[in-house]
């Protein structure tokens, strides 16, 4: 890479992380106090409408943002008529989901729901509203503004939020911080992105774009049917608090996911459209970004699975215990996850929507299979199948990524392994130096305070490349940002 290039991958990982850390630990504060002070039944009510808000917004999008940053020099028309599209499209989904509220809340037989649902709704269009925004700045990389732009929203809301409950408002402190979120940050973004848009409004770019996006948002639309069909089949078929069981355990393995995930896709495409035209050079980005990630995303993902028990016991109460399966399962796929997130980017930069499209709804199909199969066994085992299935397809994605620029599996092992193997063997050092610990709040320090060490120690005599890359990064960040002031 180029050292400009070089430099703006650097900047934006660490701005990338920056932000996607904080937001975690807004997220994390955010959780403790909600799930300590709402019950089981309050998370199962909001998680029941999680898919209608996925699945609009994946509608009001279409891929036109991954569009618009495939194109290196895409015109202020095209741009204009993206965000006019979004605008028209959310007011015209929040209008339709604000009728079909009591048949949401009748499926469910929950009557509460069509209040609930209504508020909730409006964030579907607030979202969009930014899209355009978000996009210009996604693609000169203004990952310092995206933060500061993201500190601000995530922080008022929770806020916002956790006096909300103190307050008594149960659910519905859940929907207001999440609308707020959404509120303040397209705010925010449309006042700081360099574009504004123009009472114009043309249908040609949205023609020209759509042979693209049309596969990009079936693809979408599967993807958030696909990640939130558990929310409908255990809303639909269990109960309440089964659903808000699952969805505690998942959330904080998300938490972790969207770190790690949020971090490289704040940067990876950009990247990629960049060196398009190389694929070797292409190919050693990917492979940079993948021990990244493993460096990274290994010891978090696998480290919260090693004390979930303690870590949710800890922050949100003993009665959340049966959430602890699930938070392992998923943080064992999150570790992992970082990969999907990487080579989809490769996909879509060039331009292969369509293959995208194929082997997603292959997975999907797949793994809804294999729900309602297992479904006779109970909850844990239809998500044993299901992150089963995910796994699988990343062998997948990696033959589609070695078909475009060549990247073979037994690189990606040679990347990724170290990093996974010292992680299982510092964990496992410090169970075994833990085990003899009574005290929960004693346990929890101790097991991560040994790990972390054992991580470092070993990344520093082994001589990491990428360890002795962040560590002197980070000085000259720092050294640099105090010279601008």
């Amino acid at each position: 890479m180029t050292s400009t290039l070089k430099q703006k991958t650097a900047t934006g990982l660490f701005w990338g992380a920056f932000n996607n850390g904080y937001q975690q630990v807004i997220n994390i504060v955010f959780g403790i106090f909600a799930a300590r002070i709402l019950n089981i039944n309050d998370y199962g009510l909001y998680g029941m409408l999680a898919i209608f808000t996925a699945i609009a917004s994946i509608i009001i999008n279409s891929g036109f943002s991954i569009a618009l940053t495939n194109k290196k020099n895409a015109s202020p028309q095209e741009y204009n008529a993206v965000f006019w599209f979004t605008f028209i499209a959310g007011l015209f989904l929040y209008i339709v989901l604000f009728f079909f509220a009591p048949l949401i809340a009748g499926f469910y037989k929950k009557p509460e729901l069509i209040g609930l649902s209504r508020f909730l709704f409006l964030g579907i269009f607030f979202g969009g509203i930014g899209t355009v925004s978000y996009t210009v700045m996604f693609k000169q990389m203004m990952v310092k503004q995206q933060t500061i732009i993201d500190i601000i929203s995530f922080s008022t809301a929770a806020v916002i939020g956790i006096t909300a409950a103190i307050k008594g408002l149960a659910y519905w402190a859940l929907a207001i911080q999440s609308v707020t979120q959404l509120f303040l940050g397209s705010l925010l973004r449309f006042w700081v992105a360099p574009w504004k848009p123009s009472w114009s409004f043309q249908w040609t770019p949205i023609k020209e774009m759509f042979p693209f996006t049309y596969k990009v948002f079936i693809t979408n639309l599967f993807v958030q049917i696909n990640n939130n069909f558990f929310s409908v089949v255990i809303g639909k078929l269990m109960n309440t608090d089964q659903l808000g069981i699952y969805s505690q355990g998942k959330k904080w393995a998300d938490m972790g996911n969207q770190m790690m995930g949020g971090m490289i896709n704040s940067i990876a495409q950009p990247v990629f459209v960049h060196v398009n035209d190389d694929n070797e050079r292409q190919r050693n980005v990917l492979r940079k970004m993948i021990r990244f990630g493993a460096f990274i995303s290994f010891p978090s993902m696998l480290g919260l699975s090693f004390v979930s028990k303690e870590f949710i016991v800890i922050a949100i109460g003993e009665k959340w215990l049966p959430a602890v399966p699930f938070l392992q399962l998923f943080c064992i796929w999150s570790a992992f996850a970082y990969l999907l997130n990487l080579f989809t980017n490769v996909v879509y930069t060039h331009g292969k929507s369509d293959i995208y499209m194929k082997i997603t709804i292959f997975t999907g199909l797949t793994q809804l299979a294999a729900v309602f199969g297992f479904f006779r066994f109970g909850l844990f085992w239809m998500v044993v199948a299901y992150i089963g299935i995910a796994f699988f397809a990343l062998l997948l994605w990696q033959r589609t990524v070695y078909r475009l620029i060549g990247l073979k599996l037994r690189d990606i092992l040679k990347d990724i392994l170290p990093y996974g193997g010292i992680t299982l063997i510092c964990l496992f050092i410090a169970w075994i130096a833990t085990k003899n610990i009574c005290n929960i709040y004693l346990l929890l320090v101790s097991k991560v305070a040994i790990s972390v060490f054992l991580y470092i120690f070993v990344m520093k005599i082994s001589r990491s490349v990428i360890f002795k890359e962040c560590t002197e990064y980070l000085p000259d960040f720092f050294k640099k940002a105090r010279n601008k002031k």
